[in-house]
C-alpha cells in the first residue's frame, strides 16, 4: 500500500513528521534512486528509500524512546538552529540524540521553561499535535501587575487572537507580590506564544513562564525529587500510556 513518503518515514520513528517534511524539501530523500519531492509516495514493502545515500527500512526503527525534558531559559524548542542558539538535544548525552530520530513535541518559546516532551515516536508526536487533540497544560506564570477578577474571568472564558476565540482556560492566582501576580493556568490547546499573547492583550505583561505538567506528565512525581531545569527523565509506564490513550 503507498503512502507518502513523509508519513512513512514518521511511522518509521526515523524523524518526525515535520523533520521528514524538511528532509525531503532539502533533497535529501532519495526513492528507487530519484530525489522525491514533497507529498511523493512510495511503497515501503517494495521500494527503495534512502536518507543521505543511506539504505532504510523498517527493520532499522529504533526502540521507542520518551523522555521528559526541564527546558532552561534560552534554550530553543528544535533540533537544530541556524543561529547557533543550544537546542534542546545540546541537553541530551550523544547516544540518545544521534541515529534515534529523536524531537519534540509541540514547543516552548526560547523565553519560558519548563515541561517539554522529546520521543522518537514520530507517529504518535502527529498524533498529538493534531488540533483536535486537547491535552491539558499547565503552567505557573509570573504577570506584571494584579488583574482583577474580572479580567480573571475574561481569560477563563476566552480572549479573542487572531480572529479566533481560545478556548476556556482554568486561570487562578497562586501568590501576589508588590507589583506582580503568580497564576496558575491550565490550558487545552497550543496556539502560538497563547498566554503571552492573551496576557498582553489584557495589560498584564507576562514576566516568566514556567510549564510545569503535560496532562498526568508533571516534572515532579509524588515522592521524587522535581526535575532539574536542564535535566531529563524516561516516562514511566503509566505515563507512555497515557499519552499513547489520548493519541488514538
Amino acid at each position: 500500500m503507498e503512502e507518502r513518503l513523509q508519513k512513512i518515514l514518521s511511522q518509521w520513528g526515523i524523524a518526525s513528521r515535520r523533520q521528514a517534511e524538511q528532509m525531503i524539501l532539502a533533497g535529501r530523500v532519495r526513492l528507487n534512486g530519484t530525489v522525491v519531492n514533497l507529498g511523493q509516495k512510495a511503497n515501503p514493502v517494495e521500494d527503495l528509500i534512502e536518507i543521505d545515500g543511506k539504505l532504510v527500512k523498517s527493520d532499522d526503527r529504533p526502540q521507542p524512546i520518551y523522555l521528559l525534558l526541564n527546558k532552561p531559559l534560552g534554550v530553543v524548542s528544535t533540533c537544530h538552529d541556524s543561529h547557533g542558539r543550544i537546542t534542546i538535544l545540546d541537553l541530551l548525552p550523544q547516544k540518545i540524540r544521534e541515529g534515534q530520530g529523536i524531537h519534540p513535541v509541540g514547543r516552548l518559546d526560547a523565553e519560558s521553561t519548563g515541561a517539554l516532551l522529546l520521543t522518537n515516536d514520530g507517529a504518535m508526536t502527529f498524533r498529538l499535535t493534531h488540533p483536535r487533540h486537547h491535552i491539558s497544560k499547565i503552567y505557573q506564570v509570573w504577570v506584571q501587575g494584579h488583574p482583577s477578577k474580572s479580567v480573571l474571568q475574561i481569560w477563563r472564558q476566552g480572549v479573542t487572537l487572531s480572529g479566533k476565540k481560545t478556548l476556556p482556560a482554568s486561570v487562578r492566582v497562586l501568590e501576589q507580590g508588590h507589583q506582580e501576580t503568580l497564576l496558575e493556568i491550565v490550558l487545552r490547546e497550543g496556539r502560538n506564544r497563547q498566554i503571552r499573547r492573551v496576557a498582553e492583550l489584557l495589560s498584564y505583561p507576562v514576566i516568566h513562564l514556567h510549564r510545569t505538567a503535560i496532562g498526568s506528565i508533571p516534572l515532579q512525581l509524588p515522592g521524587e525529587p522535581i526535575l532539574k531545569s536542564g535535566h531529563y527523565r524516561y516516562l514511566k509506564d503509566f505515563e507512555i500510556h497515557f499519552l499513547k490513550t489520548e493519541s488514538t
